[in-house]
């Protein structure tokens, strides 16, 4: 019998490539704000956690870990440092291109 491969593990291994990350948060950010976030927290996993995020990114990892739940509701500055500890920007783009 074939092995499988657990899908959260497997999903963890793909998000340490920059270029996936970028992929599927925007996808997450297409969806609503709580499948951003939940998809934000597993970046954040694989990138070795909220705790290594909270301190590359200078952040409380408390608060990091309520940013970062369904109900998670951060500030712009906060997300923003968040997104570049984990080697990711913000582009706007126009709606109409």
């Amino acid at each position: 019998m074939k092995r499988t491969r657990d899908y959260k593990e497997h999903l963890l291994e793909s998000l340490k490539d920059p270029k996936e990350r970028a992929a599927y948060l925007n996808a997450a950010l297409e969806e609503n704000s709580e499948v951003f976030f939940l998809a934000l927290k597993d970046v954040a996993d694989a990138c070795g956690g909220v705790s290594k995020l909270a301190k590359e990114s200078s952040l409380n990892r408390e608060s990091l870990y309520k940013t970062l739940s369904v109900r998670g509701n951060p500030r712009f500055a906060s997300l923003l440092a968040m997104l570049h500890a984990l080697g990711l920007e913000v582009s706007i783009y126009s709606a109409s291109a």
